[in-house]
């Protein structure tokens, strides 16, 4: 899961401008710090994609490392039969 949560670093803290909800006590966080003082919302909206980005393909080695994945061959079967696609 990634949420992202705006803020401001000051005197050596960052103070968030919200708590973000469903977090538990010492997780794993990632800080950006942004160039300038203010950040587009339309920039700062494609830093968060990104970012979302970045932990799906996290994710997704994660759970190749896990052994959580499957050959595309089954795959591909499965979702021929399901939507009954001929190939």
């Amino acid at each position: 899961m990634l949420t992202t949560v705006e803020g401001i670093y000051q005197n050596g803290q960052i103070q968030l401008s919200e708590f973000p909800q469903h977090v538990g006590d010492k997780t794993q966080v990632l800080i950006t710090f942004l160039d300038g003082g203010q950040i587009e919302p339309a920039k700062l909206n494609q830093l968060i994609e990104q970012l979302q980005v970045i932990a799906g393909v996290q994710q997704g080695f994660n759970e190749l490392n896990a052994g959580q994945t499957r050959p595309v061959v089954a795959f591909a079967r499965e979702m021929q039969q399901k939507y009954d696609i001929s190939g």
